[in-house]
């Protein structure tokens, strides 16, 4: 410590500002094949702050970047890789709905056990930034299932001594999907038609743009914010 506070004292600020600049983050990215996991992949890609950019998925996923890893893991069986699961900043957009899941079990498995496990993990092996792509209504006291899950998760999530964690709770995501969500889609359609609607306290309730969601994801997560910071909907559409 003593030999850190002289090299500060005694060198220039200009030879600081070029050391600290060299120092590169490298980021964890859970739902990469997503429609929001995609979007933050190309933005955590093309952000210089990260110099390694590692997907976790459960089937290989090839990109073709320098900056670009991938660890395949069987989300069964996350404790066996969990020296893997090594970052400065870890994003998570994973994120199922019941239907598609199959069951509530299933889904609260998704998400919420998978996400929480890798938070562990990833804390364990140094971890700095948690960045969560939750939900619009997340409250653990929820009578609606969906938002109880993403509650849950946010709170245990503030309970981990993570130097920075970022909440977005963005509204229907305005994007175009490889799967078919049939609500998803009656809902998206509604807010694309009628988005003049959501002004004033609607505005809480307008569609979310994937891709501006995921830029302001990275703008935050690359940062230097502490603390616990909730992003609602109507602060990310502005």
């Amino acid at each position: 410590m003593w030999f850190v506070k002289v090299f500060y004292n005694k060198t220039p600020r200009w030879y600081i500002a070029i050391f600290g600049a060299m120092i590169k983050r490298t980021a964890l990215l859970l739902g990469a094949t997503g429609l929001t996991g995609e979007q933050c992949l190309q933005e955590l890609l093309a952000n210089e702050v990260y110099d390694t950019v590692v997907t976790v998925t459960r089937k290989p996923l090839v990109v073709n970047h320098h900056k670009y890893q991938n660890v395949v893991v069987d989300f069964e069986q996350l404790h066996d890789f969990k020296l893997h699961l090594k970052a400065d900043d870890v994003y998570c957009t994973i994120g199922t709905t019941i239907a598609k899941a199959g069951s509530q079990k299933e889904f609260r498995r998704i998400d919420f056990d998978i996400p929480k496990q890798i938070a562990e993990y990833a804390l364990w092996n140094g971890a700095q930034r948690f960045i969560l792509c939750s939900a619009l209504g997340a409250n653990a006291q929820s009578s609606i299932f969906y938002n109880q899950v993403k509650g849950e998760l946010e709170d245990v999530l503030k309970k981990m001594n993570y130097k920075a964690l970022l909440i977005f709770r963005p509204s229907i995501l305005l994007g175009d999907r490889k799967e078919t969500r049939t609500g998803e889609q009656i809902g998206r359609a509604f807010a694309e038609t009628f988005s003049f609607l959501f002004v004033g306290p609607l505005k809480q309730y307008k569609g979310t743009p994937v891709a501006v969601l995921a830029k302001q994801m990275v703008a935050a997560g690359s940062g230097n914010v502490t603390g616990t910071v909730i992003f609602e909907n109507a602060d990310i559409v502005s």
